[in-house]
């Protein structure tokens, strides 16, 4: 049974200074057709409402609202810079509950867990799903089906990067959970799932990029190459959408089946520089919203100011 939180005084205190900031709502919003069945991509959130966090919610919100997303994809990161100590932990009111309080945000967050949730209980990640109505991790890693309004299928997989990569396996005092996870049994089953896919669109969602421009450890981006940009590449997947860089990437590497989209903070954003391959890259801040209908696959990279900074179809 799911429980409510109940604030003491002060936290309802600092609650409602969060809440209080500011939001820029005038931009339009992207042109996904009515049709589609659309939700967004958020990651790399957690920081108390700070770094333009809060402000970005709030346009998660409006864009949720008038074009009825059906649910947000939390692709790790949520919480900076420890993770979570347990389900109790105050970070799930900083960092989450109190910040994205939009009532058109009260919908399904389907959450996988990052590099730093890894650096604290990821249990307690899966476990928040018997304490809060919306926060949906039934596993590491799992899939779900959505249909559009036009019939057409999207089948998301949501996956558990972090044990995929070496270096964290090998930390083990600071990832103490990577290296108990069976990365070569979730490489099965992400082959299996996509082998038995009949919808239309197949979409993976995971923290760490295969391709992006970044100055983090090369041995990342070569570990996911190496283990999992195969088995994308063998089933042809549409979509490969991440964060983790803190900034927005889409890159196509000549002779690729899949985009690979990195998707911007929720809060804090880095610079980034284009690649050979990179057909677009923005160091806004921001979400993604994704859109699939019969005609097409489309995903909009939306900043802070809620301007809708580029748009790409995937037509099939």
């Amino acid at each position: 049974m799911k429980q409510l939180f109940f604030l003491p005084a002060a936290a309802l205190g600092a609650a409602l200074a969060i809440t209080s900031c500011g939001d820029n709502l005038s931009a339009s919003l992207p042109d996904a057709p009515k049709t589609a069945v659309n939700f967004i991509v958020a990651s790399d959130l957690g920081r108390n409402g700070y770094y333009e966090q809060k402000p970005i919610a709030q346009v998660m919100g409006r864009v949720a609202g008038e074009l009825d997303v059906e649910l947000v994809a939390a692709a790790g990161d949520v919480h900076h810079f420890g993770g979570v100590a347990s389900v109790s932990d105050p970070l799930w009111m900083t960092n989450y509950e109190l910040i994205y309080d939009h009532p058109d945000l009260m919908i399904d967050w389907y959450a996988i867990c990052g590099n730093h949730e890894y650096r604290g209980s990821t249990q307690a990640v899966l476990d928040y799903s018997r304490v809060s109505r919306r926060w949906v991790a039934p596993a590491y890693y799992y899939s779900k089906v959505l249909t559009a309004k036009d019939g057409a299928a999207c089948r998301l997989l949501f996956i558990n990067t972090t044990p995929l990569i070496g270096k964290y396996r090998a930390d083990t005092l600071t990832y103490p959970d990577a290296h108990r996870q069976d990365a070569e049994a979730q490489l099965r089953w992400i082959d299996s799932v996509l082998e038995r896919s009949t919808e239309k669109w197949k979409i993976v969602i995971g923290h760490h990029p295969v391709y992006a421009q970044t100055k983090k450890d090369d041995t990342e981006r070569a570990d996911m190459q190496a283990r999992l940009a195969p088995i994308l590449e063998k089933h042809k997947v549409d979509a490969y959408l991440c964060g983790h860089i803190h900034n927005f990437q889409h890159i196509r590497p000549e002779g690729a089946a899949v985009s690979y989209v990195v998707n911007s903070a929720g809060s804090l954003a880095r610079s980034v520089t284009p690649l050979p391959d990179t057909k677009f890259c923005s160091s806004d801040p921001g979400f993604t919203l994704c859109s699939a209908s019969a005609d097409a696959f489309r995903f909009y990279f939306i900043n802070h100011r809620g301007e809708t900074i580029y748009s790409y179809a995937i037509s099939k």
